[in-house]
């Protein structure tokens, strides 16, 4: 099927590729085309330069200092950056908590917190998972207590993503120990640097530091930061997750990968034909390309709906499943389109420089030496947001109605 786009959509496609031409930063560039990892400094860079361009709240209104593009200029935002080489905005601040804040904060909450998140100058992480909290969120037992004019919160949050870089967090509370759990829980937004608070490393597989433990101990947090009513959290929390999963289908990301996996099964290596030249590695190609036009039509259709108004419903779950089962699939097929080059590397090493010193590279193309983390580090990805098969329950429900 051929997505066709108005004469207007076009331009502002072309206004789009112009903009990161000129200003995306040639060092940022090839550290995504290429896999690398990005820096905070790098993230906040980019975003900053949005927001000088008056793109800093992608999907935002006008009235809360957005552009006010639709859904289709959101759309080709977010493909042309990506094919572009720009990083994918971190989520947390722009596309998460900021939409909970125009939906249910009051005015006074969104004049403070909105313009900086669009500015860059303050970073957000999400404070939902808990040691026996994760796909039964509604369990989850970090609690607040009222006291006076501010509550005093006490517990951990766990698989927290880049917290060790953030100014606040946007958490799920207890705040009514006898009320139905999912009755009894609020939206509080709280400063990282508020008294109390810990911020524990959990390294990852390939040797990374990108999720955290989080521990509250008597963190007292004013009232005025709690998000809507007491005990209606979950509510909140349901709109703000469908934000997330409709974000996590990654269309502009996957297809960039997708040329990326096909540059490298082009490559000539050593005694080795390129393997896209192989029937069967070709036809594996050919067969997440298929599942990522139809993915990418489905986003499109989801977006349409939001464009009337109607905020993200159980197909946002279709989008979650798909679009992170195609880029794990497209992390796999690049491990094995370089073989045993794709083998786990020193994080240490790399981040002082061996890879580009020919003397003491490993073997094989320095492309080569990022994909065994990428592929390890991307099968959370049907974990995080609701997992896979919590995500097909709620699809049998509330889609088929099983």
């Amino acid at each position: 099927m051929r997505l066709e786009f108005t004469e207007e959509e076009q331009a502002f496609r072309e206004e789009v590729r112009s903009f990161v031409r000129e200003k995306l930063p040639p060092a940022i560039r090839d550290k995504v085309l290429n896999g690398f990892e990005l820096t905070r400094a790098d993230h906040v860079l980019w975003q900053r330069t949005l927001h000088e361009r008056g793109w800093g709240g992608v999907g935002w209104p006008k009235a809360f200092g957005g552009p006010g593009w639709n859904s289709v200029q959101q759309y080709i935002f977010e493909e042309e950056t990506a094919l572009a080489g720009a990083p994918r905005l971190i989520p947390f601040g722009t596309k998460m908590v900021a939409p909970v804040i125009m939906a249910f904060g009051n005015a006074a909450q969104q004049q403070r917190f909105l313009p900086p998140i669009s500015a860059g100058s303050e970073w957000w992480c999400q404070g939902y998972s808990e040691p026996g909290a994760g796909s039964d969120l509604a369990s989850l037992k970090t609690r607040a207590t009222l006291e006076g004019d501010h509550y005093v919160v006490n517990g951990q949050k766990t698989w927290n993503t880049l917290g060790q870089y953030a100014d606040w967090i946007f958490c799920l509370v207890r705040t009514d120990s006898q009320a139905k759990p999912q009755s009894g829980i609020s939206f509080l937004l709280i400063d990282m640097k508020s008294p109390g608070i810990s911020v524990r490393p959990i390294m990852l597989l390939d040797g990374g530091h990108e999720v955290n433990e989080i521990w509250f101990e008597n963190v007292r947090v004013p009232v005025q930061n709690r998000i809507g009513d007491e005990n209606k959290g979950w509510t909140y929390a349901k709109f703000l997750l469908g934000h997330e999963r409709t974000n996590i289908a990654g269309i502009g990301g996957a297809k960039r990968e997708l040329a990326r996996l096909k540059r490298i099964a082009g490559s000539e290596m050593k005694n080795r034909r390129p393997l896209i030249d192989d029937p069967l590695f070709a036809a594996d190609i050919a067969q997440v390309e298929i599942d990522l036009w139809a993915l990418e039509i489905t986003n499109l259709r989801v977006l349409s709906g939001e464009r009337g108004s109607r905020t993200p419903g159980p197909e946002a779950s279709i989008l979650k499943i798909r679009g992170t089962e195609i880029a794990q699939r497209i992390s796999e097929l690049m491990m094995r389109a370089v073989g045993p080059y794709a083998l786990p590397f020193r994080r240490e090493a790399m981040e002082a420089g061996w890879q580009s010193d020919p003397a003491r590279a490993a073997p094989g193309p320095r492309y080569a030496a990022t994909l065994a983390a990428a592929y390890m580090n991307q099968r959370k990805l049907s974990i995080f947001g609701g997992t896979n098969e919590i995500q097909k329950n709620i699809i049998s429900k509330m889609i088929v109605g099983l």
